[in-house]
């Protein structure tokens, strides 16, 4: 079975991560869910239910030296939604969060990932956000931002259609299935 590692930031489609794993689920995936801390405060009343719903512990923070890795190795990994300061402490190589640390390792360990990042049209206007997501697609990063993506909205606007959670999820499914092929087919693509 394909495990994903699916990471959400603080930003309100976070507030949907159920039915994103039960869809991701319904793709044959197995979930492991982390959070930044923020994000974690804000599911916080839901963690149990997340990880009845997985099978895994819900992860916000480093396990200390020696402890065993509680999650099965990810075959991909989601970070959606990918907040301002996430993606940006992600290209910058800040890895005082657990998240970020592990995405931050995935690009030298190879292991396809998607973000999709979720800022609004204030943040976005900062000239390191367009670096940053420069810095992480140079690094293999599959980045879903601008059309067919997340497009940005205006300060505390909410879109009627909502996030793209299937677009993200399509991607993880179509890197997952890039991966498994022979480096021959996929140089041919």
């Amino acid at each position: 079975m394909t495990t994903l590692y699916l990471f959400c930031s603080a930003a309100p489609p976070a507030l949907e991560v159920a039915d994103v794993i039960a869809d991701a689920q319904a793709r044959g995936w197995d979930v492991c869910l982390g959070l930044t801390p923020s994000a974690h405060r804000w599911l916080e009343p839901e963690v149990d239910e997340l990880e009845g719903l997985t099978g895994h512990a819900v992860r916000s923070s480093y396990k200390l030296p020696g402890e065993p890795d509680e999650w099965p190795t990810a075959d991909a990994i989601l970070v959606a939604p990918a907040t301002f300061n996430t993606v940006n402490e992600w290209a910058l190589g800040l890895t005082s969060k657990f998240v970020v640390g592990v995405v931050a390792e995935a690009i030298g360990k190879r292991i396809p990932t998607v973000a999709m990042p979720c800022a609004n049209a204030a943040y976005v206007q900062h000239p390191q956000f367009d670096r940053s997501l420069d810095v992480l697609r140079a690094a293999g990063v599959s980045v879903l931002y601008g059309p067919g993506g997340f497009e940005p909205n205006q300060p505390g606007e909410r879109r009627a259609e909502g996030f793209p959670w299937g677009i993200a999820l399509d991607e993880v499914g179509r890197i997952i299935l890039r991966a498994s092929q022979p480096q021959c087919e996929r140089e041919s693509d």
